[in-house]
């Protein structure tokens, strides 16, 4: 009998007893926290202790959870539910299919430059502006644009997904995580841009190498595609494409303007999901206005559109239960003091990779960047200045640890929205960027080492 790969909500469901499984058997620990002069908590290096009076969770814990962390992400769930109503109003339109015919008319033959050009722009506004939830309204689009070219929604989506995770990984001036870990290891922000910017040049020409290799060989057979067998998403089924109408282009003017209007806010009034979730609501309002749809219309398509987006915020509630889980058993602190006490014994190039090594698998039970830095690098500083390990570089291996890691790790719920939404399993999208992630770690731990050898700081 064939073995069948669990759908990926039961992949979810068997990780998270396998951290609760973890609960029982690491001991709970804790490091001594402070406050920052930014009004922040990091650990205290050296304080580490075991909770002598250990509180086992109940395996009723896995169930209860669950209703936590989809309350615990609620922000970014109704973020999704409401970006799939607006983006089916403007579907609706048909504006969204004329661009496309337009685009296919001018890139359908040079497909290299339209792919190039997209993983280029997720690069760099995941490195300087730290986009990563905002790109979900891209995901419908691309994969669009890809069907008609011929390729797969793995194709789209790796080419998102490996702009933003390469982004957030040579951080150029990432609020989020690069400005934080450097303000715990004590250094200017944004210092050090000029060896992160050439790093950007090889590691991007791998990423896109990796897309564009899979692109051609389906574009040659498709029966090579991942996504053989799979059911299509609405996005990913080719169809004719109406011609472009003043009325469309209203639609679209209005739609880029909230796109140019979403960074605006993110860059100049740290706009997060609360604003950015009311600005696609509005733009819902505005486009039914245009097109001319009734009230009870737009409402019925918004509504639609929304639910076809439920299979996702599970996939994203889920994905926070396993750090949830981890978090109430307070063996997070454990595994940090674990992974980082053999470093002070290494040499320098040595520890850096080690520090690489570590960050990626903390990156596994603290998905978020800024968490994961104010976790680690009060540890990762004075461990690296003890082996001669710049802080400089000890904040490039937590990046890339974090970074690249959010490609692949599956309690990433921005991952998990974006494979959920494109209709792709996990299976299919390991199969696709894990040998990516191996060569994206080894070129990290040569920069890693070459940093050392230039005295990075």
């Amino acid at each position: 009998m064939k073995f069948k790969v669990p759908h990926t909500l039961v992949l979810l469901f068997f990780l998270m007893m396998f951290a609760l499984a973890l609960t029982w058997v690491i001991p709970s620990g804790e490091f001594q926290t402070e406050m920052t002069e930014q009004g922040r908590e990091v650990v205290v290096p050296g304080t580490f202790t075991e909770v002598e009076d250990k509180e086992m969770l109940s395996p009723l814990s896995l169930f209860t959870v669950v209703p936590r962390a989809l309350a615990d992400a609620q922000g970014i769930i109704f973020f999704v539910l409401i970006i799939g109503g607006a983006l089916a109003v403007v579907r609706e339109t048909g504006a969204i299919d004329a661009l496309l015919g337009k685009m296919i008319n001018r890139y359908g033959e040079r497909p290299f430059l339209l792919l190039f050009f997209a993983m280029f722009a997720f690069t760099a506004a995941s490195a300087t502006l730290g986009m990563a939830e905002e790109y979900i309204p891209f995901a419908v689009i691309l994969i669009s644009v890809c069907a008609a070219l011929r390729l797969d929604a793995i194709t789209a989506i790796g080419t998102m997904v490996i702009g933003y995770g390469i982004g957030y990984g040579i951080a150029l001036m990432n609020p989020f995580t690069l400005l934080v870990a450097q303000e715990v290891a004590e250094l200017q922000p944004a210092s050090g841009i000029e060896y992160r910017a050439i790093l950007a040049i090889p590691f991007l020409a791998v990423g896109f190498h990796h897309v564009w290799s899979y692109a051609r060989k389906i574009q040659a057979d498709p029966s090579k595609s991942l996504m053989k067998g799979a059911i299509a998403t609405p996005a990913s089924k080719s169809h004719s494409y109406p011609e472009m109408t003043t009325r469309h282009k209203g639609i679209l003017l209005s739609t880029m303007a909230a796109l140019v209007l979403l960074v605006f806010g993110i860059y100049q009034y740290s706009w997060y999901l609360v604003e950015l979730g009311a600005m696609f609501f509005a733009l819902a309002v505005v486009v039914g206005l245009i097109s001319k749809l009734n009230m009870n219309e737009t409402a019925k398509i918004f509504g639609k559109g929304a639910s076809e987006l439920t299979a996702t915020a599970l996939l994203i509630g889920f994905a926070r239960s396993i750090a949830l889980l981890l978090e109430d058993g307070e063996v997070l602190h454990t595994v940090v003091n674990a992974l980082a006490t053999p470093l002070a014994s290494m040499g320098a190039e040595f520890s850096a990779i080690g520090m690489l090594v570590i960050q990626s698998i903390l990156n596994f039970f603290i998905p978020s960047g800024s968490g994961q830095a104010f976790v680690t690098m009060p540890l990762m500083a004075p461990i690296g200045d003890l082996v001669g390990v710049s802080r400089q570089i000890s904040v490039l291996a937590f990046q890339f640890g974090d970074g690249l890691m959010n490609m692949i790790v599956p309690t990433n719920p921005v991952l998990m929205g974006i494979l959920g939404l494109a209709g792709i399993s996990y299976d299919r999208w390991f199969k696709f960027i894990g040998p990516l992630i191996i060569k994206l770690l080894i070129l990290a731990a040569v920069a890693l080492v070459v940093a050392v050898w230039i005295g990075y700081s």
